[in-house]
């Protein structure tokens, strides 16, 4: 069953997704991704049971341990019964356009577990942490029944502003070594998380750069209400790993209980419907005709014609 399918076959597809079939929720994340015909009609028909799952979101710059971290995590909240879902965003290989490092792989005695579904995903251009698609294929698991969603961002090592449109708590992970408080708040994460993890705790200044995290905290003051922690872990050996889970928890029930969370999850649906417009009105916009006007035009063997003249002028064909 492909999802190239009329409507009623769509919702065939849709209630097999809400079962939790593993085969059809990986060929609808397959297709998601790609944005094959069919797709956004199955989001659509996915919609009213999206909204159940916790998503969080690990950040930070590459080589914190943002993998392993979330193995760990994963594994604690499989400990407790919750069922998980890992969104992993690698960089793409400019030759087969896939995934580089493949999460997948690393995680691929969790991936036996029928408790847990992770899918690999490459950037494809995004220079904002995650995958273009990433969201909707949160979707489809949310909306397969998983309990938590865990997105692992690239690690760009720039301001992640893409995770903050897709979860609802976001670690920021770090490590001794990989500069201090003061360089992360200059490339926003000091913004964008809700938790601060220093990562290898082995590691020679661990304390001292948790309590550099401390410091800047306090300065930065709390976040909408909610005091951000600090706290220091150790991925290979697992401590400070139960600690990081209650404080994801906590996180989700002030959400809440102060109403945050309903209004965080409005903006994303806003920013997400912006966004579809946007990319329709593109689509609709560069037409074959367009974009032959736009080569001519750029081929003109008359006096150079500003940028803005052209675009001016593509508007009002």
């Amino acid at each position: 069953m492909t999802l190239e399918t009329p409507d009623n076959d769509i919702e065939k597809i849709a209630e097999l997704i809400r079962g939790g079939d593993f085969k059809t929720v990986s060929r609808a994340i397959r297709r998601v991704e790609d944005q094959d015909e069919g797709s956004e009609q199955l989001l659509d028909a996915l919609w009213p049971g999206v909204g159940k799952a916790h998503r969080i979101g690990v950040t930070g710059p590459p080589g914190v341990g943002k993998s392993t971290f979330t193995r760990r995590l994963l594994q604690k909240f499989r400990g407790q019964g919750r069922t998980v879902g890992v969104v992993a965003v690698d960089p793409t290989s400019h030759i087969s356009g896939g995934a580089v490092f493949g999460d997948r792989l690393r995680m691929d005695d969790l991936a036996m577990d029928p408790g847990v579904f992770i899918r690999s995903m490459g950037t494809r251009g995004s220079i904002g942490g995650l995958a273009y698609r990433a969201t909707e294929v949160a979707d489809v698991l949310d909306a397969s029944g998983k309990d938590i969603i865990i997105f692992e961002t690239v690690g760009v090592g720039q301001i992640e502003l893409d995770i903050t449109m897709a979860a609802d708590t976001i670690i920021v992970l770090t490590m001794p070594g990989a500069g201090d408080a003061v360089q992360a708040m200059k490339s926003g994460l000091m913004e964008v998380g809700d938790i601060f993890i220093v990562n290898k705790s082995d590691l020679s200044g661990a304390e001292q750069m948790k309590s550099i995290y401390e410091s800047v905290l306090r300065i930065c003051g709390e976040k909408s209400g909610w005091h951000r922690p600090a706290l220091t872990a150790n991925s290979l050996s697992g401590d400070g790993i139960e600690a990081a889970l209650r404080l994801v928890d906590s996180h989700r029930k002030f959400l809440q209980e102060s109403g945050l969370l309903m209004e965080k999850r409005r903006h994303h649906e806003k920013n997400r419907i912006e966004r579809i417009v946007n990319q329709r009105i593109a689509d609709e916009f560069w037409g074959k005709e367009r974009m032959e006007s736009l080569d001519n035009a750029l081929d003109t063997t008359e006096k150079r014609i500003s940028p803005y003249a052209i675009a001016e002028w593509l508007f009002k064909m």
